[in-house]
């Protein structure tokens, strides 16, 4: 079964990242979309991925100079695993023997420069020696990225190309005879080309042109006429000449073809092998400049199904955040099996800090850094996200009925090892059946060996002492008067910026009864709700308690 679903990969930040990844290369391209998940039980297998990438965060910071030559030579590359492939049982074209050669010459620089590192190279990364392929498409070993069948390649495709040098010569050495006479007997002057331009406004010149026997049209114009020397049989017999040796030349050169063809097919599965590593390679660097970029950790895998995030961000809002030159407010948590209740006011971060979770959990197992300071993650069997703001308009469903479709089908599809992100469920019916329902779920949820985090802002979810309630500070230690007072002349834009930067989203642990706090209505009135409206809804607060 897959990990996860497209909407958790997007919700999440999980696509964010992948797509935010600079690949170079057509293959860092193909191992990008061969992503895939490490599931409980390879844990080893992801600690090796995270070394690698850990070996190439260090290469990118220890040898800057040479991943910059080695980031250029893999900008050029193209794709060329489907010539290889075919090299094996068909003639390959001039143009493909061309970008074999282009491949094997960059192959040897990204071999050179990886040799050269002064730090550990990943053993994915290291290519196989191509030198001897490059020797046989290359026999002058000029290592220059041009391709030609040279004469090289055969001694009778040498003999034949000389011997069509020479008739060459002797078809010219003809036409510069009769070239010299013509010029001679009608006193005209030919180009070296063996051509004649003349006016064609100078109606006797054209005539007495065209009555020159050695000489024959070739193009005209409005404007002028251009005549050439006519064959004669000494000239005919050497180009037929020509046409033959031309016919055995192309035979010739067709075998050379054919011949460097196989070459390439008896180094077929290196060369493929070669392009894999490079799409390794190519898409670790992504990743570790990513890692780099964003101030991501390499996480600790252990067995246990856990879930411990220090500082952690969300990629997505915080980059959205430094655009506009704020910071993003780190988050902690430690989550084991069973049940972790966020709650707290609208505007609080809790949607946030649920995506964060879901992030880190999905970057760590597809084996990548993760943003925080410091990071132990356990593999999930099965990880999902449920939005509240999902809408089926084209089944006919509201947000509630999808969300409780997509419910049923976490439900079903979880097993031991999940880890389930829901996020404000059954908001979207009224209170008193959304309490019980919310209840309900995570009495349901307790009982299971999942790792559940579900945010809400309904009071006493949590009775019962068998859930883990955590709430967002959020306002908690501000001093509303003077909150208040910074507000009071802002606009409708500007108070919204004030009490975010106030508001503190970190987590904190209580206990099951401790109340919520009601943040909800001190920002409704710093956002200039009628003060009779508040005072009742407090009232209201109080009669409820009563």
């Amino acid at each position: 079964m897959r990990l996860c679903n497209p909407k958790t990969k997007t919700e999440t930040g999980f696509d964010y990242v992948v797509h935010g990844l600079s690949i170079n290369t057509p293959y860092g391209r193909k191992r990008v979309k061969a992503i895939s998940a490490f599931e409980p039980g390879k844990e080893e297998a992801l600690k090796e991925e995270l070394l690698r990438l850990e070996k190439t965060v260090e290469l990118v910071g220890s040898q800057p100079g040479r991943v910059e030559e080695l980031l250029e030579t893999l900008q050029e590359m193209k794709d060329n695993s489907f010539t290889i492939q075919r090299s094996d049982n068909s003639v390959l074209s001039v143009v493909e023997l061309y970008e074999i050669k282009t491949l094997l010459l960059q192959m040897d620089k990204v071999r050179s420069l990886l040799d050269a590192a002064d730090v550990e190279v990943p053993a994915e990364f290291i290519l196989q020696d191509t030198t001897a392929l490059l020797d046989i498409l290359d026999p002058g070993r000029e290592r220059i990225n041009t391709f030609y069948i040279y004469d090289a390649f055969s001694e009778k495709l040498a003999t034949l190309r000389g011997e069509k040098r020479r008739i060459e010569l002797d078809i010219r050495k003809v036409q510069k005879e009769q070239k010299r006479k013509v010029e001679a007997a009608y006193g005209i002057s030919m180009t070296p080309k063996f051509e004649y331009v003349i006016s064609k406004a100078d109606k006797q010149l054209m005539e007495k042109t065209r009555a020159i026997p050695e000489l024959t049209l070739l193009d005209e114009d409005y404007v002028s006429a251009t005549f050439t020397l006519k064959s004669d049989d000494r000239v005919d017999d050497l180009k037929r000449s020509m046409e033959r040796l031309n016919e055995a030349i192309e035979e010739e050169e067709l075998c050379v073809r054919e011949r460097l063809s196989a070459e390439i097919g008896a180094f077929r599965s290196m060369l493929l092998e070669n392009c894999t590593a490079i799409g390794e390679l190519d898409f670790n660097l992504a990743k570790a400049f990513w890692a780099r970029e964003h101030n991501c950790v390499k996480p600790e895998i252990v067995k246990d199904h856990v879930l411990e995030i220090v500082e952690g961000r969300q990629l997505v809002v915080e980059d959205i955040l430094q655009k506009k030159g704020k910071q993003f407010c780190p988050v902690s948590i430690d989550l084991r099996d069973g049940v972790t209740c966020i709650t707290g006011a609208n505007m609080g971060g809790k949607t946030i800090s649920l995506k964060m979770v879901g992030q880190c959990a999905m970057l760590a197992q597809h084996g990548f850094y993760v943003p925080c300071t410091r990071a132990r993650i356990g593999l999930s069997s099965y990880i999902h996200i449920l939005i509240g703001d999902s809408q089926n308009l084209q089944r006919g469903l509201s947000s509630f009925g999808s969300e409780m479709e997509e419910l049923k089908d976490i439900l079903d599809r979880s097993k031991d090892g999940a880890l389930l992100l829901i996020d404000e469920i059954a908001s979207g019916t009224n209170p008193v059946e959304g309490l019980a329902l919310t209840r309900s779920i995570v009495d349901y949820l307790s009982g299971q060996a999942y790792i559940s985090l579900i945010t809400t802002h309904f009071d006493n979810v949590s009775i019962g002492g068998k859930i883990r309630n955590m709430q967002v500070r959020g306002l908690a230690d501000v001093d509303f008067e003077l909150l208040s007072r910074e507000i009071r002349y802002a606009n409708r834009r500007e108070r919204i910026e004030i009490i975010g930067k106030y508001m503190d989203y970190r987590l904190y642990e209580v206990a099951d009864n401790k109340e919520i706090p009601k943040d909800a209505l001190n920002i409704a009135q710093m956002l200039g709700i009628d003060r009779d409206i508040i005072t009742r809804a407090r009232k209201y607060m109080e009669d409820r308690k009563r």
